[in-house]
């Protein structure tokens, strides 16, 4: 696994070290260990997957608060995704900024989502499927949000919402 950090102090984008040959690859998705030493939480509590059968389908911006903050390991199993995190540690020198990555089926990148950080994405194509590893348990009364298109913010995304669920849509801003 090849960690890339990124302008957001313990968010990565981790690509994978392919063991190529004829046959293919072979590369390791998850190791606690390397996990540990690039100083993230390894600890899985859950697997989750999402599909979004609409291209321009919007997730997000999702975050649950204490003390069930979550940290994710966000790859893109089929299709295409612009992800987006935001950091939202109120200590932190890059509070409220943003970052954006393309995962794809094709590239093989994972997006790595630390505690307190909101996290959503918008489909770019058809059919994208979604895989979350993620440290906590789902739960329903700590999950909070905040507007997709929150002006203080101001995420740029690379296309036109088609489809977002009410829940999502009604997300207030960022206080």
């Amino acid at each position: 696994m090849i960690f890339n950090e990124t302008k957001l102090k313990g968010a990565f984008i981790i690509e994978l070290e392919k063991h190529q040959d004829d046959r293919g690859f072979f590369a390791r998705i998850f190791c606690r260990k390397e996990l540990e030493e690039n100083g993230l939480i390894p600890d899985v509590a859950q697997a989750n997957m999402s599909l979004s059968r609409t291209r321009g389908t919007l997730r997000g911006m999702h975050y649950q608060k204490s003390p069930f903050e979550e940290s994710k390991l966000v790859r893109c199993t089929k299709g295409a995704l612009y992800d987006v995190i935001i950091d939202l540690r109120s200590d932190s020198p890059t509070y409220k900024e943003w970052i954006g990555i393309e995962l794809t089926a094709d590239n093989y990148k994972m997006l790595f989502v630390p505690q307190n950080f909101a996290h959503g994405f918008i489909t770019l194509s058809e059919d994208t499927e979604v895989t979350y590893l993620v440290s906590q348990f789902y739960s329903p009364g700590s999950e909070l949000g905040l507007r997709w298109n929150d002006p203080q913010i101001g995420i740029q995304w690379p296309m036109e919402v088609i489809s977002i669920s009410e829940k999502d849509g009604n997300w207030p801003d960022f206080i």
